[in-house]
This record gives C-alpha cells, structure tokens and sequence, in this order.
C-alpha cells in the first residue's frame, strides 16, 4: 500500500471522533525493536508555532519506554473494521507476545517510524516534550477516584507533526 503525504493544516477531522472514539495506536522504535498501543486520549493543536499532537501513556506501559527512548512517535489512525485489533493492541503486553504481527495487522515504516499498512492517517512526530502528570495536579477529586485508583499515572508527551500521511482504500 502507498503511503500520500500530507499537508496536515489543510485536513479537515473532527479529533473527537477520531481520537476519542475510533482510537490510534501510538507507536514508536526501530525496524528491529519497536512496540505500539492503542490510546483514546490525546489532541492535536499548535504550540510553539508548529502543528503538535499530545498524547498519554501511563507508566504501566511497555510502549512508554519505547516513546521515552526515541526521537519520535506516530500516531496511527486505522481505517474502519480494524477494532479486534486495536482492543488486541490495547489489552495486551508486547512484553509478553508479538502482538504487532498477532493483531492481524500488517506493519509499516514510515519515514523510518512505525506504522500499519491498515492506516487511514499516520502522523509523524518528533518528540518536543515530555512530563508528568503528578496526582497533586490533577484538580479534581472524582478524576483521581475514576482514573487513577491503581495509581498507575500518566506522562504527557507533546510532539511536532512533522509529517502527515493519508492511507489508500483497501
């Protein structure tokens, strides 16, 4: 499958639907170690001049350690009838399976990142920052007791898109 490059500030989405309820799989390492997850929170926006995109990884994770260790990460948007395989990408540890390849998924690289032949939309991004997000600042009681009973936390990271690709029909 061709991958069509780009111009991300003249797409038009509604990043409500497609973070928040078709979900993308953030992904990030090299072609001989790499590792990705399915996340439904996230953004995407202008800071420091430059189109950016935030995303939240608990440190629970194994793909934090992936995005901790590289320069960049994508964002993968699959096309429709691909949910099996993000609740798969989602639920289970590539510490303990192959799940890249188990998903049923084909990957890809893009610009030398991690991606999926399946994508609708992959997003480049080079890595501008990275904190916590401690529970002394989250404002809200309920937020802590719903989310974080575990205590298991996220980091934020913010990156530069530096790339946009839009995927072929299947």
């Amino acid at each position: 499958m061709a991958f069509t490059k780009i111009n991300i500030a003249e797409q038009s989405f509604n990043p409500f639907e497609l973070i928040g309820k078709q979900w993308m799989l953030i992904s990030a390492g090299a072609e001989e170690r790499w590792n990705t997850m399915t996340a439904s929170w996230g953004g995407v926006g202008v800071i420091w001049g430059k189109p950016a995109a935030t995303c939240y990884i608990r440190h629970s994770r194994y793909t934090k350690a992936f995005v901790d260790d590289s320069a960049y990460f994508t964002l993968t948007f699959l096309r429709e009838g691909h949910r099996d395989a993000l609740n798969l990408l989602g639920s289970k540890s590539g510490r303990e399976m192959d799940k890249m390849h188990d998903s049923g998924l084909t990957p890809v690289f893009v610009d030398g990142q991690p991606a999926f032949e399946e994508a609708e939309l992959v997003l480049v991004c080079r890595k501008r920052c990275c904190t916590e997000i401690p529970p002394e600042d989250i404002l809200q009681q309920e937020t802590l007791d719903k989310w974080y009973d575990d205590q298991d936390y996220h980091a934020m990271y913010i990156g530069e898109i530096v790339a946009a690709y839009q995927g072929g029909r299947a």
